[in-house]
């Protein structure tokens, strides 16, 4: 039974500043510009501050994309209505960074994807499509590790093939991957990225899943496979560069560019929902944490993180208000008075 140790964090908090500095490091080497600790003031909601909180320290993080800038900020806002005093340490360059932050009790509170705990941070090679199962997967090995998985999302940011709108009548009304195979092999023509096209849960198994041969003439030839960078994928399926694109199933292009989502009707995909992730110490010391995150995780959807992804990406908002406008309007917080 895992056993919280509220000294790993004294003896461990000496390592943040290092951290902090690589972090800052590595962002100004990317281009990027580390987050800042803005989100406006806020006030109660559903969520309201815990009796005898008392202002108690609490440190969130999030990975340096703009779902994961979004969910960091809710988190904090989430935190700070809650009567803590938050340090905001999102922005953080990479998974395995904002991980160990976790796992020595660096930080307290991450949203994390239960796909990339199994395979990336927990080592596992079996994908498990069924969202509970792999939930509670994740949970039951990394409860030995000191990090406690709370509830987790509808939201499931996994792969996923898109079409254009405009050509599902074109082709035959598809709604759904297992119809790929009774296309006309002319049609089933791909962009994907290439690290998708070479990864063993990518391209290939997903062809050979859902009874197709890559590279056979009555399969997928391989002319009809077209290699792109991420985020030109999307405006190339606009296009009609190809039919199909390799989407990430929460990106806001998705709606920005009318693309319809196939239906993964034979379950290929493993499960990338997102859910509230605590240092187990934490959560020992202010178990309250866990019913907190588990008013906000039900809301957060496919449909509502398109959304407010597009937000950022596409209107050009900052994650902090959108966060803020989007826990506001679900009532979770209210204006500060």
């Amino acid at each position: 039974m895992f056993r919280p140790n509220p000294g790993a964090r004294v003896r461990r908090l000496s390592t943040m500043a290092g951290l902090i500095t690589v972090a800052g490091l590595a962002l100004s080497g990317c281009g990027l510009q580390p987050a800042t600790s803005y989100v406006p003031a806020v006030g109660p909601g559903s969520i309201v501050p815990i009796p005898g909180i008392d202002n108690a320290e609490l440190t969130v993080t999030s990975k340096n994309y703009t779902e994961q800038l979004i969910l960091g900020k809710i988190a904090v806002l989430a935190a700070t209505a809650a009567g803590f005093s938050v340090r905001d340490l999102s922005n953080v360059p990479g998974s395995q960074p904002a991980r160990e932050l976790i796992l020595s009790g660096q930080a307290d509170v991450l949203w994390e994807y239960t796909g990339t705990a199994w395979l990336t941070y927990l080592g596992q090679t079996r994908t498990i499509p069924d969202q509970q199962e792999q939930w509670q997967a994740v949970y039951d090995i990394d409860v030995k590790n000191g990090v406690i998985w709370g509830a987790p999302a509808p939201m499931n940011n996994t792969y996923a093939m898109a079409v254009r709108t405009e050509a599902v009548a074109e082709l035959g009304g598809i709604s759904k991957m297992s119809e790929l195979a009774s296309l006309p092999v002319e049609d089933r023509t791909f962009c994907v990225e290439a690290e998708f096209n070479s990864r063993p849960d990518g391209m290939n198994p997903m062809l050979a899943h859902y009874g197709l041969t890559r590279g056979a003439p009555d399969g997928v030839p391989d002319a009809n496979v077209g290699l792109y960078d991420t985020g030109a994928i999307y405006s190339a399926t606009d296009a009609g560069a190809c039919n199909f694109g390799e989407v990430f199933t929460t990106d806001g292009r998705i709606d920005a560019l009318n693309l319809t989502v196939l239906d993964d009707d034979l379950g290929f995909f493993p499960a990338y929902n997102v859910a509230p992730v605590f240092y187990g110490a934490t959560l020992a010391e202010h178990p309250q944490l866990e019913g907190i995150f588990a008013q906000i995780s039900p809301s957060l959807t496919n449909e509502v993180l398109r959304t407010l992804n597009r937000q950022v990406d596409v209107d050009g908002q900052e994650p902090a208000d959108v966060a803020f406008e989007w826990m506001k309007s679900e009532g979770f917080i209210t204006d500060a008075e």
